[in-house]
């Protein structure tokens, strides 16, 4: 006799329909997760573009500002795009007053002080990180509390001092105060201390100078993080606007922002497209220094220093 198989129901196997239905189960997950990645790509590419819209708003409509006739920049509701580009607005602005001499002296005085706050925090910071000596805690103690003093509290008897050597009306006098930056400090110590033990010592052993250490070895290493810190205090003093007005009385060292606020207002009315052209002219070199270093900030912000 043919033997009967008691797993199948009319020659069909009993497991089949349940095999095909977790398959079938399995296929949906699959697609709704597909489905589910596939959205949240959406919504992610549409909130980045919603937030370099909120942030590119304002150059945009200073641009466009920028190239209109005054009596356009007063139409309400207002027009993105300009019928004629008027570019004779960037002369009527750099010809308001010393529009060089403004410009030397900012890039004297924004360069000047990132060389000397180099010179200062790469060695202190260098110190603070590998090395345990007497009141070092304490110290560093005293540059963390320098950053919550703000600067228009002191200012008065920096200038009293400045003034005292004659430094009023000089670049010198708009340096030294910044010499130094605690944030620099703080920054650069934390990059150090990420730099294994292993390295410094196999440098030692080959009978390597500190400042050779320095310099060869802990700057390249933490290079993103200084090339960030160089960018944050370059935009600072660049648009720094009261330490200039404080330290200045003639157009011997002023700067852009200074120069900018000069050309608000023309014979009583506020000529916003000269403004607007102004602005331009400030925030256009420090555009061109952000695109240079914006490879290194990336790599700052995902920086882990050698383990």
């Amino acid at each position: 006799m043919k033997a009967v198989n008691n797993n199948t129901i009319g020659g069909t196997p009993i497991g089949a329909s349940a095999e095909d239905k977790w398959t079938g189960q399995r296929s949906i997950q699959a697609n709704l997760r597909k489905t589910l990645r596939v959205v949240l790509s959406v919504l992610n590419v549409v909130g980045l573009l919603v937030l370099v819209l909120i942030f590119a708003m304002p150059f945009v409509w200073m641009i466009s500002t920028s190239l209109k006739t005054m009596p356009e920049t007063m139409i309400f509701p207002p027009e993105w795009i300009p019928k004629n580009l008027v570019w004779q607005n960037y002369a009527d602005a750099w010809n308001t007053g010393p529009f060089l001499s403004y410009f030397v002296n900012s890039v004297v005085i924004s360069v000047g002080i990132l060389i000397l706050q180099m010179l200062t925090i790469i060695p202190a910071s260098y110190a603070f990180a590998r090395y345990k000596f007497r009141g070092s805690n304490f110290l560093f103690g005293i540059v963390m509390v320098t950053l919550m003093i703000p600067a228009q509290l002191i200012f008065l008897p920096v200038y009293l001092e400045l003034s005292a050597f004659k430094l009023l009306n000089t670049h010198l006098g708009l340096i030294l105060p910044f010499a130094s930056s605690a944030f620099g400090i703080f920054l650069l110590r934390q990059a150090f201390k990420q730099i294994s033990d292993e390295l410094l010592e196999a440098a030692r052993l080959d009978q390597a100078a500190e400042w050779k250490i320095i310099l060869k070895i802990m700057v390249p290493m933490v290079k993103p993080v200084l090339v960030t810190f160089a960018l944050f205090s370059f935009i600072a003093h660049w648009n720094d606007y009261f330490w200039p007005l404080v330290m200045t009385t003639n157009e011997t060292a002023r700067t852009l922002p200074l120069g900018i606020a000069k050309i608000r207002e023309v014979e009583g009315v506020a000529t916003w497209n000269i403004l607007m052209a102004g602005n331009l002219i400030l925030v256009a070199p420090i555009l061109l220094v952000f695109f240079l270093s914006q490879r290194q900030i990336i790599k700052a912000f995902v920086y882990n220093g050698v383990k």
